[in-house]
């Protein structure tokens, strides 16, 4: 006899909400990992874009206050690029987050094994239990994404403020800063999906047999 439960998809992501709600300093701590590290992401992007709006004015003094502050500037472009250090930097942040994010998934499926093995015996197909975690995933993703971006240039445009006075704050500089704010929402967003799969996959081939037999 075929196992055939097939819920809408907002019947999904409501139990997906209800799931978080539940679990939410676990999920918190989830999040918080990712708040962290798209919040440098985008403090680094959104402070190169803040000195880049103040170099366009083109003044000396401009110059001569970004060299001190320590940005690479292009003198053929008159640009400023990440550093390779930047760089790095924000790689290992970024790869440390996802680490945190595998960790953490893998330890909700081991709390939930009762509850996954409870849903597969009434029916719940394989791709459900994947598409719960990946509703999860990014939900969280895109919330801690977003708190992320802000803080992140929030504290960006008060680094900037401090260094290069208001000045800094020009509005050539917003363009870029839009494309700095979409580009770390993403990236954390993906991240959040990216640290989910293996935990998935693992919850979605659990037998409902051992899951309800481990003791809580």
């Amino acid at each position: 006899m075929k196992r055939l439960i097939a819920l809408p998809f907002r019947k999904s992501v409501e139990i997906a909400f209800l799931s978080i709600r539940v679990r939410f300093f676990r999920s918190l701590v989830t999040t918080m990992s990712l708040v962290l590290a798209v919040a440098f992401l985008c403090f680094m992007r959104s402070s190169n874009d803040f000195a880049q709006g103040f170099l366009a004015t083109g003044s000396v003094e401009a110059y001569q206050a970004i060299v001190q502050a320590g940005y690479d500037v292009s003198l053929e472009t008159m640009t400023i690029a990440a550093s390779a250090k930047q760089r790095w930097i924000v790689t290992l942040s970024l790869l440390v987050c996802i680490v945190g994010i595998i960790n953490a998934q893998l330890m909700s499926v081991t709390e939930r094994f009762r509850e996954i093995g409870t849903m597969k015996c009434l029916g719940a197909l394989d791709r459900f239990i994947v598409r719960l975690f990946i509703l999860e995933a990014s939900m969280q993703g895109l919330a801690g994404s977003l708190c992320g971006a802000i803080i992140g240039t929030m504290a960006a445009a008060a680094s900037a403020l401090l260094s290069f006075g208001t000045g800094a704050l020009s509005t050539d500089a917003l363009q870029p800063l839009a494309v700095s704010i979409a580009i770390s929402v993403v990236t954390g967003t993906s991240l959040s999906l990216l640290g989910v799969i293996y935990p998935a996959i693992i919850a979605a081939r659990m037998q409902p047999v051992e899951a309800m037999r481990v003791e809580q």
